[in-house]
């Protein structure tokens, strides 16, 4: 078995880390770091095999995975450890602060023979997977607009929507960090990145309605927003090729099965019946939306793989520092 300690009980422990790595087979949560009292009572509830220990206490296990959910800017500190103790590290998105923090630990990771990667599980959304499969239909590919769009209009009391600097805070941090990652992941290295950071709703003091336009190196322009002010929300996909588009709305479900208690091994996990239109203006095809996967995150460390390469989180880290220059300073920046 492999024995996975998780730091963080919070959206991304509870919803996401927690489920997939017991429902994995042949990993063990053994432990779970949480102060909160509520968080505690509901991971034992949830996880009753799992110990509920302070972080000191989960760094003097014996474990082969160490799972960092905790605030972004505790990201670094806790990788940190668990590479210097040398166990297999899941750092949850953002990877870091900043783009400097992740390439030094990336580097200590390396030199140190420990397996490192980040949690970037909408590699595995309906959605995406959907585009990654029918996007040779669409001859060369012009444009890729992609959107997470949502209706927030009161800020929340939580970290995410905190200015400071360190709490790496905001939507470009945090949705964003998926937007950049999956035009990556289809088009390659970015040449250029135009960005527009707003601050729309009362008392906010992080940007919660982004607009990031990357040049890629062969050509494509993706369009990315991300919002939590829009009152009505566009297309999770628009794809535009040489020999038609794609299109496709809604969001994938598999963060709201999770947070309602379905699981991966569950018949039909992943299924939607949402599909896509392939085709030119009113000559379209209705196309059915791949099952999600988010279990293959888990199943890949497990089987021995990384999952997502660090590197890859710090070339998206470049481009998000990018957009913050452009934004500042109302340019395009080259990289």
């Amino acid at each position: 078995m492999t024995r996975v300690g998780l730091l963080g009980y919070g959206i991304a422990g509870r919803v996401f880390h927690a489920p997939l790595i017991a429902s994995t087979e042949g990993m063990d949560l053994v432990a779970i770091v949480t102060a909160n009292p509520e968080r505690q009572a509901r991971a034992r509830a949830a996880h009753p095999e799992a110990k509920i220990v302070t972080a000191d206490e989960l760094f003097e296990l014996d474990l082969d995975l160490i799972v960092v959910g905790t605030p972004n800017k505790t990201h670094v500190e806790y990788a940190k450890r668990a590479i210097d103790k040398g166990v297999a590290v899941v750092v949850d998105k953002p990877f870091a602060p900043s783009s400097a923090e992740a390439k030094e630990l990336v580097a200590s990771a390396r030199a140190k023979g420990v397996p490192l990667t980040v949690f970037q599980n909408r590699r595995w959304d309906s959605d995406f997977l959907t585009v990654r499969k029918i996007i040779g239909q669409l001859g060369e590919v012009r444009r890729f607009e992609s959107r997470y769009e949502r209706w927030v209009p009161e800020i929340w009391d939580n970290w995410r929507e905190f200015g400071s600097p360190e709490e790496a805070g905001g939507l470009l941090y945090d949705l964003g960090a998926h937007l950049v990652d999956q035009a990556l992941q289809l088009f390659g290295p970015v040449r250029s990145v135009y960005a527009e950071l707003d601050l729309r709703r009362p008392g906010v003091q992080v940007d919660d309605d982004v607009f990031v336009a990357l040049t890629h190196e062969n050509g494509v322009r993706s369009h990315l927003w991300a919002s939590a002010h829009a009152a009505n929300n566009g297309p999770r996909f628009r794809v535009l090729g040489s020999e038609g588009a794609f299109v496709v709305d809604g969001l994938d479900e598999q963060e709201d099965a999770l947070a309602a208690g379905r699981r991966p091994t569950d018949s039909h996990w992943g299924r939607e019946a949402r599909t896509g239109r392939l085709g030119i203006l009113d000559h379209t095809t209705e196309i059915p939306v791949e099952p999600g996967a988010y279990q293959t995150f888990y199943a890949e460390l497990r089987a021995g793989r990384i999952p997502v390469a660090p590197s890859s989180a710090v070339d998206a880290l470049d481009v998000i520092e990018a957009a913050f220059t452009s934004a500042r300073e109302n340019r395009v920046v080259e990289l």
